[in-house]
């Protein structure tokens, strides 16, 4: 991982990796076939992680305790990314990745997108309040979590804990209903 945060996906060589990890190349080539490969890996432990996320979404009221448990699920997005950054921060720059990754990478953030829509609106939407757009509202709200988490896993010196707090209050803005 180390390797991939310092030379960036392109940058990096097998014999970068094994020089790094203390292990031969025989022992690398048991388990990955290339550099691709070992990235894969690193990906899919990632996206496992943000799908647990995705799935622990909760349903927000529209009350003190909705934003309580949003500031919670926000607060366990900056946890997840952080252990991650690395690899979803390559992975943001689709240039730099294989496609298959990449389209990988967008599922994992369509998946959140549909958690927060149905985890804002579902309280609402018993109440026959629906805010307009909720979806769009979604991945606007998703796509400023990633960037912010983006900026403090490149090292940004922003107060960690309000910034979360401040997202969570946005998102819990953003889907008053109508």
């Amino acid at each position: 991982m180390i390797e991939f945060e310092e030379r960036g996906f392109h940058g990096v060589r097998v014999d970068d990796v094994v020089r790094r990890a203390g292990i031969s190349h025989g022992t690398f080539y048991l388990y990955f076939s290339n550099k691709e490969d070992l990235f894969k890996a690193l990906l899919l432990d990632a996206l496992r992680d943000m799908e647990t996320v995705a799935g622990d979404f909760p349903i927000v009221t529209r009350d003190d305790a909705g934003k309580t448990v949003l500031r919670r699920w926000v607060r366990k997005f900056f946890d997840v990314y952080a252990a991650h950054a690395t690899v979803i921060r390559i992975l943001s720059q689709a240039d730099l990745v294989p496609e298959e990754v990449y389209g990988d990478g967008l599922q994992m953030l369509f998946s959140i997108s549909e958690a927060m829509t149905t985890g804002m609106t579902a309280a609402t939407r018993t109440a026959g309040q629906l805010p307009e757009h909720a979806e769009l509202t979604a991945v606007a709200c998703l796509m400023m979590l990633e960037r912010v988490n983006y900026l403090l896993s490149a090292e940004v010196k922003l107060p960690i804990d309000e910034m979360a707090n401040r997202i969570a209050d946005i998102m819990f803005a953003a889907f008053a209903p109508a």
